[in-house]
């Protein structure tokens, strides 16, 4: 097939995908007219209207009948998640007059659920535009807890018995309508219990909605320019932590419970994985912020848990600056922020779920170096034996995308410190690509409205990259590059 045949069909898909997105768009117009912001109508008309024009042109655009190639799939992915930051930027141009860089940092980091703000005044911004803002992060979130259900479905080991697909069509849109049709509730009545639980720190209804829009769905944007600092509340930072751990939990599970009628997330090596890195990296931290840092006994509980449950969930919420942590803490966060969250929740990260495999292949591997090569040594996951035949590929797919994501890591590494000369450790730099590359958003104060231009898009790019978990990007530059048969 042709490279213009091939991306025909890529282009079509993607419209199709944004036809598909247009009716959530046009929540924040109520927004609007409930706060009677009447001068916000255009600018936030201009997002649906462009996702419905452009996706009504793109989606007539002629194509090959038949199955749609996975690769096409992956780079539909890619392209339309790059369209939903670049169109979602236009309220922020026309209402704050940024540019059209800062504007499609701010929404990157929105549709990929990353905590970054580079903006300077956000109290001064009108509530419909901080509205949106937040609810990218949550559309987002439901958008990749469906294409990671669905792409994990289509072959190897780690498939949810509750999500498997019904045929081969590698055509994504579909997978994802049935997909969310499932997830869908249950990701609403966690945001629902979310704001309940907020409602408990006295914050005001509004508060509250806004700040479990972008917990649940593990983003970290809030509506102060401190962050969760700016409340100086305690209480609020101890009850967003259930709300993080919930965001991160695999959602297949919560819908698996309410249908078996028996709560069975500790049978999942995930969730097992989730809490003890909660558990351990809690105490490390505290540990260290007690020890090293000379913090009172009740503030190193109180950061080392928090901060803890935001690194693993990937939630850009801080209520302490790893700036000024030893060096040995921030790298530890970094770890955590890098292995990130279970697969099929918000979370980001390189996911535990390959952290799990890939551990495990290690050790079969290895198991099978000593004993004579016609002794069958047989992989196990999840208490059933996987022919070698399926676990091999599977293995070395997962291991792949830790490799490439490290690699993503080093070259960024190596970009910012060609252009910029630093102010700050290296360690510190590190943090926030790394928390980049796992949507997560905390900061070690690299990440600002002053850093260069360039940074601003290599952390665009990291962002991108590291939401759809580096593969569909690299398939997308590869088909770019490469002819098609």
């Amino acid at each position: 097939m042709g490279r213009i045949r091939y991306f025909a069909t890529v282009i079509a898909e993607m419209g199709e995908m944004l036809l598909f997105v247009t009716p959530l768009t046009l929540v924040p117009l109520l927004v609007a007219a409930i706060f009677t912001e009447w001068d916000m109508l255009i600018p936030l008309v201009t997002v649906p209207a462009l996702f419905f024009g452009i996706g009504t042109l793109l989606s007539r655009i002629p194509r090959k009948s038949g199955e749609v190639r996975f690769s096409m799939a992956l780079c539909s992915v890619a392209l339309v998640w790059f369209a939903f930051a670049a169109i979602s930027s236009l309220p922020f141009i026309l209402v704050l007059d940024l540019s059209v860089t800062n504007a499609l940092f701010e929404t990157m980091a929105g549709w990929t659920g990353t905590g970054f703000s580079i903006l300077t005044s956000v109290e001064s911004i009108p509530e419909s535009l901080l509205f949106w803002r937040v609810y990218m992060q949550w559309i987002g979130g439901l958008g990749i807890i469906a294409l990671t259900l669905n792409i994990t479905q289509r072959g190897g080991i780690d498939k949810s018995p509750l999500f498997r697909a019904e045929s081969r069509n590698d055509r994504i849109l579909p997978g994802v309508v049935s997909t969310g049709k499932q997830v869908w509730g249950v990701y609403v009545l966690l945001t629902v219990i979310s704001i309940g639980l907020i409602l408990m720190a006295r914050l005001s209804l509004w508060e509250a909605i806004n700040l479990a829009l972008s917990t649940i769905s593990t983003g970290g944007f809030t509506l102060h320019p401190g962050g969760i600092l700016a409340y100086g509340n305690p209480l609020l930072e101890a009850l967003l932590i259930p709300v993080m751990i919930l965001g991160s939990v695999p959602f297949a599970l919560f819908y698996m419970t309410y249908r078996k009628r028996s709560i069975s997330f500790f049978a999942d090596q995930q969730v097992r994985l989730l809490f003890l890195f909660l558990i351990f990296g809690s105490l490390i931290i505290a540990g260290d912020l007690f020890f090293f840092s000379g913090l009172s006994s009740f503030e190193a509980i109180r950061q080392g848990v928090f901060m803890t449950a935001a690194a693993v969930s990937t939630t850009g919420l801080q209520n302490g600056n790893p700036s000024l942590y030893p060096g040995v803490t921030t790298i530890f966060l970094t770890m955590l922020i890098f292995v990130g969250g279970p697969s099929g929740s918000t979370a980001g990260g390189v996911k535990l779920s390959r952290i799990a495999m890939g551990y495990r292949g290690l050790v079969w591997w290895f198991n099978r170096v000593f004993v004579r090569s016609k002794v069958l040594v047989p992989f196990r996951y999840e208490g059933r034996i996987v022919p070698e035949n399926v676990a091999e590929p599977e293995l070395a797919k997962n291991l792949f995308v830790i490799i490439l994501s490290v690699l993503t890591v080093f070259v960024a590494l190596m970009i910012l410190l060609q252009v910029h000369t630093l102010s700050i450790p290296v360690n510190n730099l590190i943090f926030d690509i790394v928390s980049a590359l796992s949507s997560s958003g905390m900061t070690a104060g690299y990440v600002n409205p002053s850093m260069p231009l360039v940074s601003k898009w290599v952390f665009i790019g990291v962002m991108w990259i590291g939401r759809l978990e580096v593969i569909p990007v690299m398939v997308l530059f590869m088909g770019l590059l490469r002819g098609h048969d």
